[in-house]
């Protein structure tokens, strides 16, 4: 049967506490972080980050499909799964697909890739979901919101967590939606949405799961339950009649609400101290809800070492600037210099290079560059030998290297100056300039141990240019 395999999770470098937001609109208070995306982070580049840690050691070639969830799709009118399967360097024939419109969104393309392995037409899919949700500035979401990913890696084989059983209700009860052209979430009077909805839906749908598979709230190890604030969370999981510490931390003091990957960011935490034979309830909620039930094997022990969220927690930087996020959410104007955006014919013809970030190495001497056969950058003759035309691909996205010489620009522009570009050389060979992101300026120095980064770049307002970036290798 069908069921997890691997598990992955991004939170961004960023906090911004969520006194700093409060002092920006003359109130106090505000007790914890939320987890802010970078400038040049989308929810494309965080579902790229989430698979890097779910594939860890994962031939890429051996994935099938890619199913991605989200309420902020980069494009609305483009695949942004293929984005992120031509990153991860997925073979061409995979089936991808973007699931929306619903924080839901996240469990449905689980279950999605569930079926579609039982079924026998998919034998491995990635799974992500991803969210960057705005509340209006001033407002009480904007206290709320943050910024992360998660990713799954569904097959059919040595499978960590099974899936035992899952019910749904698809009821049209908005509470907060968003319209088309809208920017910040809307919602509806907040009692209405709690005592209609989320404290009653919930509660029929994990009763009536476990009921189905002749369960007991005492059967379960942790419950994950999608919520809003804590408060809420806490009630609804004691109608469901799971004592506090069956209950999983939602993340909410130190992420924040991540939309449709909070659930599944829960789960994974849940599931980096979870044991062998141990049974997980999750529950969703948006226009509807959705429960299911999973049980661990032996093979969980097997992926204990993904960043996930512990390790994505103890790396981050503070942002104490709030006009500095005003800026990177382009909620005001701005007057900075950028360069402009790569062209869609370009960001087609060097896919290898730009998407999947491929070089070449010399089938007759072995040296490494970063330049793909077949591109109009591409390497005739090796550096080292001279030997024309006789290259293999190699991949740079997976490597990690040390900066040679850096730079600081503080008057290029830019929407986060200064802008750092930095000299790296690769783990194994090979050569490249990069923007380094995620740093302090303070703390670059030469020698420094950088990985790679999937990242937008700065492009033209009616399209989205990806490239990769470098960071700081933090553990």
């Amino acid at each position: 049967m069908a069921g997890i395999k691997s598990y992955g999770a991004y939170i961004p470098y960023y906090r911004m506490p969520r006194s700093v937001i409060s002092a920006a609109w003359g109130r106090g208070g505000g007790r914890g972080e939320l987890a802010i995306a970078g400038y040049d982070e989308d929810p494309v580049s965080m579902s790229v980050s989430a698979g890097i840690d779910c594939l860890n050691s994962t031939d890429p070639h051996a994935v099938d499909a890619v199913y991605l969830a989200t309420t902020t799709p980069a494009y609305v009118e483009r695949l942004n799964s293929n984005i992120v399967s031509n990153a991860l360097d997925f073979r061409r024939d995979v089936r991808n697909a973007d699931f929306g419109n619903s924080l839901r969104a996240g469990l449905s393309a689980l279950m999605a890739a569930v079926d579609a392995v039982n079924a026998g037409s998919l034998k491995s899919v990635l799974v992500t979901a991803s969210d960057l949700r705005l509340g209006a500035p001033g407002g009480e979401h904007e206290q709320a919101l943050g910024d992360g990913a998660a990713a799954f890696l569904v097959e059919n084989e040595a499978v960590a967590v099974e899936i035992e059983g899952s019910l749904t209700y698809s009821d049209d009860l908005a509470d907060y939606w968003r319209k088309d052209g809208d920017v910040f979430i809307r919602s509806w009077e907040d009692r209405f949405g709690r005592d209609a909805g989320y404290s009653q839906i919930p509660v029929e749908v994990a009763k009536g799961l476990m009921a189905k598979l002749n369960l007991t709230p005492q059967d379960i190890t942790k419950a994950c339950i999608a919520g809003a604030n804590a408060r809420a969370q806490a009630g609804l999981a004691r109608s469901m009649g799971f004592a506090p510490e069956q209950v999983q931390d939602a993340l909410l003091d130190n992420v924040g609400n991540t939309g449709v990957a909070q659930p599944l960011m829960v789960l994974i935490a849940a599931l980096e101290d979870a044991k062998p034979g141990e049974r997980f309830l999750l529950v969703t909620w948006g226009t509807g809800c959705d429960a299911v039930v999973l049980k661990t094997t032996d093979q969980i022990e097997k992926i204990k070492d993904r960043r996930a969220i512990k390790r994505h927690l103890a790396i981050k930087g503070t942002l104490d600037n709030y006009g500095k996020y005003m800026r990177w959410r382009n909620l005001v104007p701005t007057q900075v210099r950028t360069r402009g955006g790569i062209s869609m014919s370009a960001e087609w013809r060097e896919r290898k290079l730009g998407l999947a970030l491929y070089g070449v190495k010399c089938l007759n001497c072995g040296t490494i560059q970063l330049y793909m056969r077949g591109s109009s950058m591409r390497a005739h003759i090796c550096v080292e030998c001279q030997a024309k035309d006789n290259f293999e691909p190699y991949r740079f996205a997976d490597k990690t290297g040390k900066v040679v010489t850096f730079s600081h620009d503080y008057l290029g522009g830019g929407i986060n100056p200064p802008m750092t570009r930095a000299v790296v050389d690769f783990e194994g060979g090979g050569r490249g300039l990069f923007d380094l992101v995620d740093r302090d300026p303070e703390e670059c120095k030469v020698g420094m141990s950088v990985e790679m980064t999937f990242r937008k770049t700065i492009s033209a307002e009616t399209s989205n240019s990806y490239f990769w970036k470098i960071k700081p290798v933090r553990e």
